[in-house]
């Protein structure tokens, strides 16, 4: 697979820039998820072909803050582009590497696990 961020919920436009030239020149796919999209795989989402897609559209309200998601990105690549992001000032706390434990799950599931972690690592 290719090398994949999937971007949620990032609005402004500034910081999503950033996040974009911070990725191009490691030469990664990058997908913004939709809103109703939430309910579907992680896995799903970046392209794993054994993770089927469910029917089901997502109509609950927008996550409540944004959240990155890597995957495919060996520990360099991953290290150039937080670096890169650090650098540019764009600042994403909630931030995820695929992993067999989630990509099974969704936006949802992934987005309330990275928030209990932030919250207790900021205690």
């Amino acid at each position: 697979m290719k090398p994949t961020i999937l971007l949620f919920n990032i609005k402004d436009k500034t910081r999503y820039d950033g996040v974009i030239k911070a990725a191009l020149p490691l030469r990664v796919k990058i997908k913004k998820v939709d809103k109703e999209e939430y309910l579907q795989p992680i896995g799903y989402l970046v392209g794993k072909k054994d993770i089927d897609p469910i029917v089901e559209k997502y109509e609950g309200p927008e996550l409540g803050d944004e959240m990155l998601l890597f995957s495919d990105l060996a520990g360099t690549k991953l290290n150039q582009l937080l670096l890169s992001l650090k650098k540019s000032a764009v600042r994403i706390n909630l931030k995820a590497v695929l992993t067999q434990n989630n990509e099974k799950w969704n936006t949802i599931q992934l987005y309330e696990e990275l928030s209990k972690e932030h919250e207790a690592l900021n205690k």
